[in-house]
């Protein structure tokens, strides 16, 4: 299994602050252990908890300026030693995740907090991209993307070629079957990924669907066409109705399945559409009735993860990416950058035993911009008494 000296994932903590006179970069872990006694900074690293016996404002610091602060995901002992505090435990457990076909999008990152949680992590990738994706992948051009919080590469079992617009065989069209792009590919409709993924592991514990696309994005709702519209709803929202209805069967019990979704389903989002919205509304009231259904059918849970803009590659296609990045830190209650390892961490969570009772729920990752309703940078507000962050 990958990663099977990972034993869970820690909550951990990285802040880089600059003061004054110099950079300062402190590493520090927490999980929830309590009457231990103090350790040093060096035990920390393998077990870590938070102290009762000090209040943490004892220390004074000169003024600083916090630049970045992620939660990563952390191993805490050996296999043979029992892990302290409250660890996030995914050893033995299988994930597929489809939709990865580079290092820098949501899909990635994941993985990446599912393998340095114990996981064994399968992935699907677009057929187009399948080459390039593995090539770089054998080249070692993903290894810095790779290293987990214990030093280890993220191991990837098998990689599988997968357009989940497809479910199988027969609903390919005769232009996608002769495409260049397609050839030397095979079995990558999703029923018959889901059958090489049962016969080559048997099961799977953990399902992600991290699949989008919308053709005319780009384009206003009301000048989106019909094949458009439908074509976005396909990509991006039916394809989790049929991973999970191809996939529930090898499912084990107590499994979780986990999608992507984004606040324009909800939220007006000028320069997001085609459909998109659309397809994200769709995604978003599947998740609930899909809870329901896959929960009482298979005792799978079916939770999605609403993010942040991150400008992966996928997403600067949208071509407006930038502009909601610097809006977000304009106006979200943390007024800091988004990190997909944040969201990969959150979905980490969710497929843990930890989450065991979430099911049906939209779980924002997004520094709170969700919970505004109005853009505080805008003019209007001029004047206005507003808490910023304090960059001085």
């Amino acid at each position: 299994m990958a990663a099977n000296t990972t034993p869970g994932l820690q909550i951990q903590a990285t802040k880089q602050c600059i003061s004054a006179s110099q950079n300062i970069s402190k590493m520090s872990t927490m999980s929830f252990s309590f009457g231990s006694k103090r350790k040093s900074f060096s035990d920390f690293r393998s077990s870590s908890h938070i102290s009762l016996t000090k209040p943490i404002h004892s220390f004074k610091l000169a003024p600083i300026k916090f630049e970045r602060m992620v939660t990563k995901a952390m191993s805490g002992a050996s296999d043979k030693v029992p892990v302290s505090g409250l660890p996030i435990d995914l050893r033995g457990k299988r994930a597929f995740i489809a939709g990865i076909a580079d290092d820098n999008g949501y899909g990635w990152a994941i993985a990446k907090s599912l393998a340095a949680a114990g996981a064994e992590i399968l992935v699907g990738t677009w057929v187009p991209a399948l080459n390039i994706f593995e090539t770089s992948l054998r080249r070692g051009k993903f290894d810095q993307s790779r290293v987990l919080p214990d030093g280890s590469l993220m191991e990837i079992a098998k990689v599988y070629p997968l357009d989940a617009v497809f479910d199988s065989p027969e609903d390919v069209p005769e232009d996608v079957k002769t495409n260049k792009r397609y050839a030397g590919s095979s079995k990558w409709t999703v029923s018959e990924v889901a059958e090489s993924v049962k016969q080559d592991f048997g099961t799977i514990d953990i399902l992600v669907h991290s699949l989008a696309n919308g053709p005319e994005v780009s384009k206003l709702l009301s000048e989106t066409s019909r094949k458009g519209y439908l074509a976005a709803i396909s990509a991006s929202s039916y394809s989790f109705i049929s991973l999970l209805k191809h996939f529930l069967p090898i499912m084990n019990p107590g499994g979780a399945t986990i999608s992507l979704t984004y606040i324009a389903s909800e939220r007006i989002i000028p320069g997001y559409g085609g459909g998109m919205s659309s397809a994200k509304a769709a995604l978003e009231s599947d998740t609930k009735v899909l809870a329901f259904e896959a929960g009482r059918k298979h005792k799978v849970r079916v939770n999605t993860i609403s993010a942040g803009p991150l400008g992966s590659r996928a997403a600067k296609a949208i071509g407006f990416i930038d502009m909601m990045i610097n809006y977000s830190l304009e106006n979200a209650p943390l007024q800091k950058e988004l990190y997909a390892e944040e969201v990969g961490n959150t979905a980490a969570f969710l497929a843990s035993p930890l989450a065991s009772a979430i099911t049906g729920a939209t779980v924002y990752v997004d520094n709170g911009l969700n919970a505004m309703g109005v853009g505080v940078d805008s003019p209007a507000f001029t004047g206005l008494d507003i808490p910023k962050d304090n960059k001085s």
